[in-house]
């Protein structure tokens, strides 16, 4: 990883034949056709969220995309409403629910990104569309993820989601960013669907999620 770091930062983002003309019209397709076939499950996960974790059903939160631009992200929501004496959302371990993590084992409570992918917003595949806060905490290489669309999966999930360090997520995004092929995208679309069934890489060693980033204090 360190090699394709050091490459990272001596590249600048092509687009190929691919990315120009055919990966935007395919995520197209793709997203339209998976919403038909999911959309009883899309449905059924609505009511059951609306049952168990009350309004709203789905949770929508400001995300960086393309160039950093900002888009509304959806997803279906898997923690409740709990604060501390303060007035502060407790920790997310004290907020999702059994239920919640369900959803995020199961990677069902990602399927109303497929939306933000028919607006254009997100890709198939892509590096994931991270916190806005981030933005700052970015050095050169690590903001060259936002040279594409962010996407519902990428290398990052397929090599080890949240189970591996930030640092080794932001290599996998940038060596995606300098390799967007057809063989490439349909490699981590089956890759990924393999690893959704295995159920692997949901949590990090230290948080039902993932750790905060804080920004690399070697090379910010």
């Amino acid at each position: 990883m360190a090699q394709s770091m050091q490459e990272g930062k001596n590249l600048k983002h092509k687009m190929g034949f691919y990315e120009k003309y055919i990966k935007r019209p395919q995520d197209f397709l793709c997203a339209f056709a998976a919403i038909v076939v999911l959309s009883p499950v899309i449905a059924v996960t609505a009511i059951l969220v609306r049952q168990k974790l009350g309004s709203p059903v789905l949770f929508s939160q400001e995300r960086p995309g393309l160039d950093g631009n900002l888009f509304r992200l959806y997803k279906f929501r898997t923690m409740i409403d709990a604060f501390d004496e303060n007035g502060e959302p407790l920790p997310d371990e004290d907020r999702i629910t059994s239920f919640g993590q369900k959803l995020r084992s199961t990677s069902l409570d990602e399927l109303p990104e497929l939306f933000n992918i028919l607006k254009g917003d997100m890709s198939v595949v892509g590096p994931r569309p991270l916190l806005v806060r981030y933005l700052t905490r970015y050095n050169e290489h690590q903001a060259r993820r936002h040279e594409v669309r962010p996407g519902l999966t990428g290398l990052v999930q397929i090599n080890g989601r949240n189970a591996i360090s930030w640092e080794d997520k932001f290599n996998w995004d940038v060596q995606y960013v300098d390799h967007v092929t057809f063989r490439n995208d349909w490699s981590i679309i089956l890759k990924t669907v393999a690893k959704v069934v295995k159920r692997e890489g949901i949590s990090s060693d230290s948080s039902v999620t993932m750790e905060e980033f804080m920004g690399d204090q070697k090379n910010g």
